[in-house]
This record gives structure tokens, C-alpha cells and sequence, in this order.
């Protein structure tokens, strides 16, 4: 699949239909405030594409879980992101099929509602990619565990800089007016340079 499997691929499609689905919401808000046609238009046009990249990254999502290693924790993750998943994608789903059902010709209180539906998809797609953060970053799913075991040893040895790096480093350091030019992340091991 283009030198991707599953993970990698639901990584790479997952953020554009996230982002469409986001701007969606915005636009149909501005449309409505301001009464601009362009902004209705805007909105539908992000709705389509965001609805179909959207499911695109939902089966993704579901073949990626089939073929990372994980234990329970990932695995009640992305239960739950899946679910979310599939609940956001189902109330955006529904926003765009009313609207071609209906032929764009909706009532004051059908376009209420849509526009309600709008914004509880658009916090269900938030709850979804706090979910599917905290599963990349908090608990590193998606990396094979030996990749993983290599990293952490990597980590734990540290690094060292190349002849002349910590030369610069000291008299830039040693310039109060600068920042320190190498920092250390939160939660890193102090190491020697």
C-alpha cells in the first residue's frame, strides 16, 4: 500500500478530514451569523470532503487495530477512540445526507438542528483526537515493541556532540543575554556533553 501498512497509513489520513470537519463547523457558524452564500457553500463543500476522508480514515483506524501489538491499556483506548470514531463520523454523516436529501431547501428548524449536530460532531472530532493523542504519545501505539525497546536504550545512553558542538555551546552559554542554546525536555534523564 505505497510503502505503508495500516498505523502508518490511518496516521497519514487521519488530520485532513479532522481539519475539513473543523472548518465545516466554522463555516456554517459564519454563514449563518453573517447570511453569506460563500460561507454556506464553503461549508458544504468541507462537509463532503471531510465526510468521505473521514470514513477513509475510519477504516483505516480499523485495520490498523488488527495489527498493532498493544496490551490492555491500548486496547481500551482504542475501543473507545473507535467508538468516538464512528459516533462523530455518524452525526456528520447524517448533517450531509439530510442536506442532499432535502435538496439544500431546509426549514428555520431543520437548519437549527443540522447546525446543532454540527457543533456536537465537532466536540465528539475533539474527544476522538484526545483519544487518538494518548494513544500515539502517551502509550506509543503503532510502535513495534522492538523499535520501542531500541529507542528507550538510545535514550537511556544519551548523546554526545560532534567535535566542536560543545565548544559552541559553552560560549553561547556563558552569554547571559541568550538562551541556553541544547535544553532538556521535562522528564529526560540529565546526561553529560
Amino acid at each position: 500500500m505505497f510503502g505503508y501498512d495500516w498505523p502508518r497509513f490511518h496516521a497519514a489520513v487521519n488530520d485532513l478530514p479532522a481539519a475539513l470537519l473543523f472548518v465545516t463547523v466554522l463555516f456554517e457558524i459564519g454563514g449563518w451569523l453573517t447570511k453569506r452564500a460563500s460561507l454556506k457553500a464553503a461549508a458544504l463543500w468541507t462537509l463532503w470532503a471531510g465526510v468521505v476522508g473521514g470514513w477513509v480514515a475510519v477504516l483505516a483506524g480499523l485495520k490498523a487495530e488488527d495489527v498493532i501489538e498493544h496490551g490492555e491499556a491500548i486496547h481500551e483506548l482504542m475501543e473507545q477512540h473507535e467508538r468516538q470514531a464512528l459516533i462523530t463520523m455518524g452525526i456528520f454523516t447524517v448533517v450531509l445526507v439530510w442536506k442532499l436529501y432535502r435538496r439544500f431547501q431546509l426549514a428555520p428548524i431543520e437548519d437549527l438542528v443540522l447546525r446543532g449536530l454540527s457543533v456536537l460532531g465537532f466536540v465528539g472530532l475533539l474527544y476522538t483526537a484526545t483519544i487518538g493523542g494518548k494513544l500515539a504519545f502517551e502509550h506509543a501505539a503503532g510502535v513495534p515493541s522492538a523499535t520501542l525497546k531500541v529507542e528507550l536504550e538510545n535514550r537511556e545512553a544519551g548523546h554526545h556532540h560532534a567535535a566542536g558542538e560543545a565548544d559552541a555551546d559553552e560560549h553561547e552559554q556563558a552569554d547571559s543575554t541568550k538562551p541556553p542554546a541544547h535544553t532538556h525536555a521535562p522528564g529526560t534523564p540529565e546526561h553529560k556533553h
